[in-house]
């Protein structure tokens, strides 16, 4: 086999592999309910409003 076959193929393989890994992190994303996502986008912005705590000088 020359060698821009075996190229070709890896890209095919590394291609295909993209192609699932973005189709699962879709279905997982997707698989939450419209509450589900309002929930965390309440938790996060909650933690983001706290004030951090005070370092402690050394």
């Amino acid at each position: 086999m020359r060698w821009w076959k075996v190229a070709g193929l890896a890209g095919l393989a590394g291609v295909a592999a993209t192609g699932v890994v973005i189709a699962r992190a879709e279905r997982k994303r997707r698989a939450y309910s419209a509450d589900e996502i309002r929930e965390r986008l309440h938790s996060r912005v909650a933690e983001a409003a706290a004030p951090a705590p005070a370092e402690q000088p050394e």
